[in-house]
């Protein structure tokens, strides 16, 4: 890997590899580095384990300062690779208030907001695709 970034490159046990894979990565890689962990209920609806955080997901903070705290998501930082969250904020030294830069490995999403993918929003469901072409498969027959 001694370009700066290889589409071809797979894996290194090394870590200053990783992070260079990190760092350089294209916006359409880095935004699988923001996907989320789900609460237990949403597992199951959806069957998977995480998912990329979008702009108003309802998350919960799992480590840190904020340890807890749910809140709206106001801005996914795909450069940066930071969610800032609604109410998450600290106070500055001129008494004025800044939001804080989370990262995603740290947070919990409660609700969803609804996703484009139909394959995200709901569990797979593979019978009623089935009937479906069995249907058509009869209509053709007569």
């Amino acid at each position: 890997m001694k370009q700066k970034f290889s589409t071809s490159w797979k894996a290194s046990s090394q870590p200053r590899k990783q992070r260079k894979f990190r760092a350089n990565a294209p916006l359409h890689l880095r935004k699988k580095f923001l996907s989320v962990n789900l609460a237990k209920p949403l597992r199951q609806k959806i069957g998977k384990r995480n998912i990329v955080v979008k702009k108003d997901d309802k998350v919960k903070i799992m480590r840190g300062k904020f340890k807890g705290k749910q809140g709206k998501v106001l801005e996914v930082s795909v450069k940066y690779l930071k969610v800032y969250v609604e109410g998450i904020q600290v106070t500055k030294m001129d008494n004025s208030k800044a939001n804080v830069p989370l990262k995603p490995s740290n947070l919990q999403i409660i609700e969803m907001v609804e996703r484009v993918n139909k394959k995200v929003s709901e569990k797979k469901t593979e019978s009623p695709k089935k009937e479906v072409k069995e249907s058509k498969s009869e209509e053709k027959k007569k």
